[in-house]
């Protein structure tokens, strides 16, 4: 068995902040699993689904971000789920909007809602499906935590749907092949490779320069 959580804060003043893209893609995790409705469990909201044939819980704590390990703590002893089948999805200050990665292990590197949960769980060894929300830009009047609890600009908006499939897609990808094999595949760019030269002029010259394209996969 799998539990796959969303970190976020409960609220509809909360619901559209970059802090809250672990709920938002919990949301579309169950939208594609065919996930009924949630029932109130563990101080967070939880449903029973499958995903690749694992039968999955999908959880998202209602503690608020800093007591997130309240709810996952007990919902995995209960079930008897191992921090190993633990998939935690989370924003990421460290990673340029729309940048999914996973990562197996590792710190909290100062998100509270990782470090409620290495607390209580007494270990870091659980999965991550860190959501890149970027840092805030030069112009943004406020601290770290004030840009966290704000929402996306225009822009981002409309790139915010990718993401958070791409994201949902990374957790299927997870339940399908384990940890190790999605992070060969989704955290590996495509090399770059070189445009085809345009055919030469009279003179014997290219009549365009060479140039690159990048073509990132889908976890880029």
């Amino acid at each position: 068995m799998l539990l796959v959580v969303g970190l976020g804060n409960p609220g509809s003043e909360y619901a559209a902040h970059r802090h809250n893209v672990g709920f938002m893609t919990v949301d579309e995790v169950a939208r594609r699993s065919g996930a009924g409705l949630s029932r109130s469990k563990f101080s967070g909201e939880i449903v029973r689904t499958s995903i690749e044939d694992v039968e999955t819980l999908l959880l998202k704590p209602m503690t608020y971000m800093n007591c997130s390990g309240d709810s996952v703590q007990p919902c995995a002893a209960f079930f008897k789920i191992p921090p190993p089948s633990i998939i935690v999805i989370h924003d990421d200050l460290d990673l340029p909007f729309g940048t999914i990665r996973l990562k197996q292990g590792g710190g909290h590197a100062g998100h509270n809602g990782l470090r409620s949960i290495i607390g209580r769980l007494s270990t870091p060894d659980f999965c991550r499906v860190r959501i890149g929300i970027g840092r805030p830009p030069p112009e943004f009047q406020g601290e770290v935590s004030d840009y966290v609890l704000s929402g996306f600009r225009s822009s981002e908006r409309e790139n915010l749907p990718s993401c958070l499939r791409i994201a949902a897609k990374s957790v299927l990808d997870v339940a399908a092949r384990g940890i190790e094999a999605a992070m060969k595949t989704r955290n590996t760019r495509r090399k770059k490779k070189k445009a085809p030269k345009q055919q030469d002029s009279k003179d014997g010259e290219p009549t365009g320069a060479p140039t690159t394209t990048d073509e990132p996969n889908e976890g880029s």
